[in-house]
């Protein structure tokens, strides 16, 4: 079930408000842990059973632990979620590395013959990395172990952020789980943030989409290299309104049911290097690896040479996460080596001059985005040559169809509203608000956003979330 779909804003959405809010405070808990059970259900069936088990296992972990069996609840938390995502995850693409070896070795691979590749569950990397992170926090003694499994429930299943984060810390909603109010301005703060979120995926995302989809999908000798750079700026626009757009409404929808999510986004394309782009994009998921991956290896306390094989390690990790395949794996280490280098002294250089690192730090994502959108490497590659080959073929059939005006106009948006200058306008227009009625101007938007959305959800097709595939 597709935030951006009819079915979920005019059927689930609305009846779980309605039952949640008409529920009595000690069953509000209870009454999300269904809905979102419900929720997960509808499209994934009888996959939820991987999410009800990693809950009781984490659940049964944290009081081990707690009871004194420390690494023993410990391991089994990491084993058991680990032991997930390798089976649902990376178990195809171990098998398929296998099978291409043996072949390669002139070996015996009719073993391999019988196997059926198995479907990746919606979300599997970001409730996994949830639970594990409960039951870390639970061994290092930075909360205790709760003893209500359906408080405990709810934080693992609450749908807003289920299918793709932000990955929520427990401890940082321990106290939300068990009290925690709605008042109207902050219901009408959710809404507000939800809409936006639905205005950057429907208005911003999808028409980026439709010029990506067109120029990836081109046959490499097609393909000119005017395109190909064009090509690498609207999956910039893509990549970053799609998910950030899917945070905005997981943030929102938490705040409509009193939740305070943190923020995922912090407008990184603004940054002016690598090291700074990862602190401002996918803010929960980076926290995450820092706090349970990197300090655990001894982060950068240790010595400088064993700081950045933490580093590179880190970020082969990193890649790994977002896909189980060699691109990604590879786009994970070449921005490993872009921070590496950036500590040994660049970033230094790049302080000197923000129109430098800017420049740096775009042209860095540039050279990095194909390994993510390309299905393998060879295509990568040849993605990657046409960006540098200054062939300037007649592609005014493609531009007809594919450069509409609509299109244009939501990468231009992008571009603008990928930096500050929407949050200076609304500094600028709150000063100013009871001079020219700025809440009357501001509710006009969103509802006129909400309007040209459900429009465009109407007449779109299934379009799921980018992330949804990590």
């Amino acid at each position: 079930m597709l935030f951006n779909s009819p079915v979920f804003l005019f059927f689930f959405l609305p009846l779980t408000l309605i039952g949640y809010y008409l529920t009595p405070k000690k069953l509000k808990n209870l009454f999300l842990l269904l809905a979102s059970l419900f929720f997960y259900t509808w499209g994934e069936k009888e996959l939820v059973v991987l999410i009800m088990a990693s809950t009781f296992v984490d659940y049964s972990a944290g009081l081990i632990i707690e009871k004194g069996h420390r690494k023993l609840g410990l391991y089994l938390s990491i084993f058991f979620n680990l032991g997930l995502l390798f089976i649902f995850k990376y178990l195809n693409f171990t098998v398929y590395n296998l099978d291409s070896a043996l072949i390669g070795l002139n070996l015996d691979n009719s073993f391999l013959k019988s196997y059926n590749e198995i479907i990746l569950p919606l979300g599997i990397s970001f409730y996994t990395f949830q639970t594990m992170s409960y039951t870390i926090d639970v061994y290092k003694g930075n909360v205790k172990a709760t003893k209500n499994l359906i408080n405990f429930g709810t934080y693992v299943a609450l749908f807003p952020q289920l299918i793709a984060g932000p990955i929520v810390k427990y401890k940082d909603v321990e106290i939300q789980l068990i009290n925690r109010k709605v008042d109207f301005a902050k219901f009408a703060e959710g809404i507000e943030r939800f809409i936006i979120g639905l205005a950057k995926k429907m208005l911003i995302a999808n028409h980026a989409a439709f010029l990506v989809d067109g120029i990836f999908g081109m046959p490499s000798e097609q393909l000119s290299t005017q395109l190909a750079w064009l090509g690498l700026v609207a999956y910039s626009i893509q990549l970053y309104f799609d998910f950030s757009g899917y945070s905005d409404m997981a943030i929102g929808l938490g705040k409509m049911f009193g939740f305070d999510f943190l923020e995922n986004f912090n407008f990184p394309y603004i940054s002016k290097s690598i090291r700074e782009f990862w602190k401002r994009w996918h803010i929960s998921l980076t926290n995450w690896f820092k706090e349970y991956v990197y300090f655990s290896l001894g982060g950068s306390r240790i010595s400088v040479k064993r700081t950045y094989i933490n580093l590179a390690i880190l970020f082969f990790i990193t890649g790994l996460w977002h896909g189980a395949d060699w691109t990604f794996i590879l786009w994970g280490m070449l921005h490993g080596f872009f921070i590496i280098i950036e500590r040994l002294g660049l970033e230094k250089w790049l302080k000197k001059s923000a129109v430098l690192g800017h420049t740096y730090m775009i042209l860095a994502l540039f050279l990095t985005w194909p390994f993510v959108r390309c299905n393998n490497i060879g295509e990568a590659w040849l993605y990657f040559k046409k960006m540098f080959a200054f062939d300037f073929f007649d592609t005014s059939q493609f531009n007809d169809f594919y450069i509409t005006s609509e299109v244009i106009a939501a990468l231009l948006i992008g571009i603008l509203f990928s930096t500050r200058v929407l949050l200076i306008l609304q500094e600028k227009l709150v000063s100013h608000r009871e001079k020219w009625g700025y809440l009357t101007i501001k509710y006009s938007l969103l509802i006129l956003l909400f309007i040209i959305s459900c429009v465009y959800i109407s007449i779109d097709s299934y379009d799921p979330f980018i992330y949804f595939r990590f």
